[in-house]
């Protein structure tokens, strides 16, 4: 069995022997507790027969322990100067493949299709980068990816924002969208002090199981998300308020909007954070006719 990479000492010494420093735009924190490395893995329930995509594996700490417990791993680096290193640090690990490659700019789908021909059962695991956590978690649902769900540690108040439950001041649109696609829970919070560098914030661990089918079966998806988004625009405003004002031509709509509330059985002074999915899902579909 090799030395985990995550212990402190080993950490620090790859680090030297490569002189890497860390780049504070890339949200580069690496995590030296193998103990909750092996936690993480756990919650994906990974086997023999899975597949992994990993994204931001950094000397590859996460990387070696998902490799050991699945068939393969695919991780998307974006910093070059990360390439030799984990060249050298997963070598005992044949079923690694690293692409350098920012995972937003990339065809995940296309990947998928050739590094996972013989894989039907992939999770998504990662320690990700704090400043662009909310763009990467969305571009998986969003595009219909075939993954059975995603296990990433993320900023604390993020993970909280998007497990939220109604009626909850985290509750907001982030949590409608990602709960829209996944059910949603937090699985564990991840102190400040297990990374290097620290982080100022606390971190938590997601787990988001893809539904079957989405929460709610609405006519059209970024109809759907425009409605959210607006409901939430101001969270002092009651949804009249916020539909009317963000609504594209919502002022003239204002009967129409009224109307559609009627229809869905949604009070008009409800605060957006207030209405469950269902509710928002009901909403969307009578305002539909409205603006298309």
């Amino acid at each position: 069995m090799n030395k985990d990479i995550a212990t402190p000492v080993r950490t620090k010494d790859i680090l030297k022997k490569y002189g890497f420093s860390f780049k504070k735009s890339l949200g580069q924190n690496f995590l030296i507790d193998t103990n909750i490395l092996k936690k993480i893995v756990s919650f994906a329930d990974l086997t023999q027969e899975s597949g992994v995509i990993e994204i931001g594996p950094g000397i590859g700490a996460l990387t070696e322990q998902l490799a050991r417990t699945s068939k393969k791993v695919v991780a998307f680096e974006i910093d070059q100067r990360l390439l030799p290193i984990l060249n050298d640090t997963l070598s005992p690990y044949p079923n690694v493949k690293i692409i350098h490659n920012d995972v937003l700019e990339a065809d995940v789908a296309e990947v998928m299709k050739e590094e996972f021909n013989d894989i039907d059962n992939v999770m998504v695991v990662a320690n990700l980068p704090y400043y662009v956590t909310t763009p990467i978690i969305m571009k998986l649902l969003e595009e219909h990816l075939p993954i059975r769900g995603i296990v990433c540690m993320l900023q604390k108040e993020v993970a909280d924002r998007i497990s939220a439950k109604p009626g909850t001041k985290d509750y907001g649109s982030l949590s409608i969208a990602v709960q829209y696609y996944t059910e949603a829970e937090t699985v564990m919070i991840v102190p400040k002090t297990v990374f290097v560098p620290q982080p100022n914030v606390d971190s938590a661990v997601i787990r988001l199981t893809r539904r079957e089918q989405p929460a709610v079966a609405v006519t059209d998806e970024s109809f759907f998300f425009q409605v959210t988004r607006a409901s939430f625009a101001q969270r002092r405003k009651t949804l009249l308020n916020n539909l009317t004002s963000q609504l594209p031509e919502g002022k003239q709509k204002k009967e129409d909007i009224l109307q559609a509330l009627s229809a869905s059985g949604i009070d008009p002074t409800r605060r957006g954070e207030t209405l469950s999915l269902e509710e928002f899902g009901r909403l969307s579909e009578a305002l539909y006719p409205f603006f298309h």
